[in-house]
């Protein structure tokens, strides 16, 4: 989007995580988050100019844009006309089921506030997971009711945990997530990290759904081309794949053994992230406070 001179805002959305029940509602270790979630984006997206101009990215947060009386108008007119069960049917957004939220009356609110984000924000093009399909029909009803300028919604795969896949695309509870590091890739993991993960990832044979070719599929393939490939000489030799077909196929066949494979995926993933492992490498006190509050070493 940048390249094609789409001016980018990053909403790091501080009262949606509260809602959300993030980090204990601790609105201090909110704002960590937050200010490591800013650092990522620049150091992966190569440190890109910062402004409202064509190509630039702006980092804004929630609570910024809560502070306008406007902000609440809009709320509201999301809410109205709309019934609780069809709130409900947006609760994915959140990572939870439909009925999971009748003691929390925030929980209802959530995708009044995600679409006023978009309305408030003049958004053209909103761009999030797949589990945000929902929020943004949600969304796209509203600019209908209210004659708002309706978004083009963008969606991308959400990656399956490391501990196993459930239902891609049909059910997000199997999703990364960073509330369990150990089921997660951090995006300041090192090689030495993502390789005690990997070992420890489930991969089922065949499955292109598994969460070891999720990342072949739209993370190595697609940033470095081909996936390598380097057992030790006693048991073969070196291999290169540039499609995840005919790497899906030689694990299956034996070609390459699964723990082979998942070490490919973990020094793929390592040369891809390492511009953030190493950013992070020498900001040893935030990171500290990051491992603190995600419970990760």
């Amino acid at each position: 989007l940048l390249d094609s001179d789409v001016n980018v805002i990053i909403l790091l959305a501080d009262w949606h995580a509260w809602v959300n029940d993030k980090f204990d509602r601790d609105m201090d270790k909110i704002s960590l988050a937050a200010d490591y979630m800013e650092e990522v984006f620049r150091t992966l997206l190569g440190n890109p100019s910062e402004g409202e101009g064509p190509g630039q990215i702006r980092f804004i947060r929630a609570s910024e844009v809560m502070d306008s009386g406007k902000y609440w108008e809009r709320v509201l007119r999301c809410s109205k006309n709309m019934s609780l069960s069809r709130v409900r049917r947006t609760f994915s957004i959140m990572g939870r089921s439909e009925d999971s939220s009748d003691h929390d009356l925030s929980a209802f609110y959530y995708p009044a506030l995600q679409a006023a984000d978009i309305f408030e924000l003049k958004v053209d093009i909103a761009f999030g997971g797949m589990d945000q399909r929902k929020a943004h029909m949600y969304m796209r009803e509203v600019a209908d009711r209210n004659g708002w300028t309706k978004a083009t919604c963008i969606h991308t795969p959400m990656l399956s945990g490391l501990k196993g896949s459930g239902g891609r695309m049909d059910s997000f509870d199997h999703k990364m997530s960073k509330s369990d590091p150990n089921n997660a890739i951090l995006m300041h993991d090192d090689l030495d990290s993502l390789r005690k993960k990997m070992k420890k990832a489930f991969l089922e044979v065949g499955n292109s759904s598994s969460a070891v070719f999720e990342m072949v599929e739209y993370i190595i393939l697609p940033r470095l081309g081909k996936v390598n490939v380097t057992p030790n000489p006693k048991y073969g030799e070196p291999s290169e794949y540039s499609d995840l077909e005919s790497f899906t196929k030689a694990v299956s066949d034996g070609t390459v053994h699964p723990l082979d494979a998942k070490m490919a995926v973990a020094e793929g993933l390592a040369e891809v992230l390492s511009p953030v492992s190493e950013h992070f490498s020498t900001r040893t006190e935030l990171m500290t406070a990051i491992n603190s509050i995600t419970g990760s070493q």
